[in-house]
């Protein structure tokens, strides 16, 4: 290397030095690049650790997700795969029903009757979603196992179905593998109130545990108000079942109840006052355990029902079980036409609805129900058809109401005599008062008995009527003057507090009646003698008083029919007693009566000829 060489080095290398010395960073600037490189340093450490807990978490999350499946497999076994789904819905209707169906358990969500609404104008749905249930228990796999929670798949991917023009239905299956599944079948016809229910078995044999010889149908429903008054809602509301070729019965309608029913039953009503909903068999169910169960008096929900159904299970290929649904109004004529069109048998569900025991469902069957029907082809004011029904009625009984004043004016008639014999006999002598009043009555032949048997010829119509009314489907939400529901009470005045036996309210309907009623009983005591029982005069006029207590909360249409009963009796009486009957003549008939020789019966004969052979000894 020459000396130029080296000097050009040299050159070279003071100017690098100088200009590195000219270009430093001041202090200011080595700091802020000391800070920044501090914080991508931290940003740089926070990233890693981000990403350390991501991969721990994802770790973490398949761990669970890992144990979950586990635990779903080990809890469902072949239907873990129909766990955790998304809930849907799919509607079926017609004019008249409409249901709701829940992917989750293929079941009835709830029901709506599209005619009909609530006495506060709501929807009126028959089932509260609360507190239900729906489906099939089962032992699969050694575990009970309910279709309750878990998902079917609507087999046809319709969400909605409308049935008026023609049949339709909707299938939901719970899949266990290609051919093997539980499936409902909801088939709904046009115009109808009755949904086919078939419940199918497919394939479920390797499934269903091979020892099981039935699996369970549970159905349980909260049943909400739908009516104005709760208390006599409550009343009419009750679990029907029909034993199988056998009468309808019932769980106790008030307080809880259960039973355990081990001969067949062709059908299961949860019914409410004014409607029902009921499923029947096609063949009958051959094990059947039901509750009843009241709700607290404040809770919008009358009553929980409950029904645990037993359906055969073979562990064949295909096993199926039809039944049928009835939605619908408590409509005598409806549910007799229902009733009958099943197989061509009748299965009662007209038993539904209360109309009394014996005689007094006769009545109600063969003659109130036809002139109601009758008179509703001509008049729309049901209020009208009441009146005219009351008139009908006591035209009717209108010989026995004259029959029964007559008994009674004969009784007035006597009194002075009666009131005579009770002077002249001391009261310590009550044997021998008796005898000689019975023996002016057996001389002037009158029967002191004679006004009670019309009087009981006429009682089975009004203890029929007493049922008919509130049961009576076509008054429900019916306006009649005042009163906006004739099915329920008629309030004017609402009280600031609640009186016990009365209520919270005035129903005008109720003391329209109990007022006829006084006045009745007051026109009964002139015409009563004075040999009655002490202190019954006083308890005929407490009646009265008492209906005040039992009719405030019924239905206004029964205590409108009972206040145009009895003032229409009221002119009756007054009628017969200013055109027809005259004491005079009814006293001349009695005093002519005394002169004829007594007729005695061979009963008395006996008796008379005991009593003298009894003397002689």
């Amino acid at each position: 290397m020459d000396r130029n060489s080296i000097f050009g080095l040299l050159i070279i290398g003071a100017i690098l030095i100088g200009y590195t010395y000219l270009t430093k960073p001041s202090e200011e600037e080595i700091k802020a690049i000391n800070t920044r490189d501090s914080i991508a340093r931290v940003d740089r450490l926070h990233n890693e650790e981000i990403e350390a807990a991501r991969l721990e978490g994802l770790k973490t999350q398949y761990a669970e997700v890992k144990e979950d499946t586990v635990a779903t497999k080990e809890t469902y076994g072949a239907f873990s795969g129909a766990v955790n789904q998304k809930e849907e819905f799919i509607t079926l209707e017609n004019k008249l029903v409409k249901l709701t169906l829940n992917t989750r358990g293929g079941r009835i969500q709830n029901v709506q009757l599209k005619e009909f609404q609530t006495h506060d104008s709501l929807p009126l749905l028959l089932w509260a979603e609360k507190n239900s249930k729906f489906g099939l228990t089962f032992y699969s796999e050694n575990k009970p196992m309910s279709t309750q929670d878990l998902f079917f798949v609507e087999a046809n991917g319709a969400t909605s179905v409308n049935a008026t023009t023609s049949e339709k239905g909707v299938s939901m299956r719970l899949m266990v593998g290609d051919d093997k599944y539980i499936e409902y079948k909801y088939t709904l016809a046009p115009d109808s109130y009755m949904v086919d229910f078939t419940v199918n078995l497919v394939g479920m044999q390797d499934v269903i545990s091979r020892n099981s010889n039935f699996v369970t149908f549970n159905w349980q429903e909260d049943i909400p108000r739908q009516e104005k008054g709760r208390k006599f809602e409550n009343q009419y509301t009750a679990l029907y079942y029909k034993f199988f070729e056998d009468e309808v019965d019932n769980l106790s309608i008030t307080g809880d109840k259960e039973e355990d029913l081990a001969t067949k039953v062709k059908w299961i009503g949860f019914k409410q006052q004014f409607f029902s909903s009921v499923l029947i068999a096609d063949d009958a169910f051959k094990g059947v355990k039901l509750k009843s169960v009241d709700m607290d008096e404040n809770s919008p929900i009358l009553k929980n029902f409950s029904a645990e159904i037993s359906l055969p299970y073979e562990g064949t290929q295909l096993e199926t079980h039809p039944m049928k649904f009835y939605f619908g109004p408590n409509k005598f004529n409806t549910l007799r036409e229902y009733g009958k069109n099943l197989d061509g048998h009748d299965i009662q569900l007209h038993k539904l609805i209360n109309l009394g025991w014996s005689i007094f469902g006769w009545i109600n069957r063969y003659f109130v129900i036809p002139i109601f029907n009758f008179l509703e082809g001509f008049i729309s004011n049901y209020g009208i058809i009441i009146l005219i029904l009351t008139i009908i009625i006591k035209l009717l009984l209108a010989p026995l109401t004259y029959k029964s004043y007559m008994s009674t004016a004969k009784m007035k008639v006597l009194k002075p005599q009666i009131d005579a014999i009770n002077e002249k006999i001391p009261k310590d002598k009550a044997m021998e008062r008796q005898q000689a009043t019975m023996a002016l009555y057996k001389k002037a032949g009158v029967n002191p008995m004679g006004g009670c048997l019309p009087m009981l010829v006429q009682f089975p119509f009004l203890i029929a009527l007493f049922r008919f009314f509130p049961a009576s489907f076509e008054l429900r939400q019916q306006s009649f003057l005042w009163a906006k529901d004739l099915s329920s009470y008629d309030s004017i005045l609402t009280l600031p507090w609640n009186i016990p036996w009365y209520g919270d309210h005035v129903s005008l309907f109720c003391l329209l009646m109990a007022g006829t009623n006084l006045v009745y009983t007051s026109m009964n005591g002139q015409m009563q003698s004075s040999n009655q029982m002490p202190g019954m005069k006083y308890m005929m006029y407490l009646m009265p008083v008492m209906f005040l207590g039992w009719f405030n909360n019924y239905a206004s249409g029964l205590s409108y029919y009972y206040f145009i009963a009895t003032l229409f009796t009221v002119l009756q009486t007054i009628a017969i007693r200013k055109f027809m009957v005259d004491d005079d003549k009814v006293l001349a008939m009695l005093e002519a009566n005394k002169k004829k020789p007594v007729k005695k019966s061979k009963f008395q004969q006996r008796l008379e000829e005991a009593a003298k052979q009894r003397g002689k000894k």
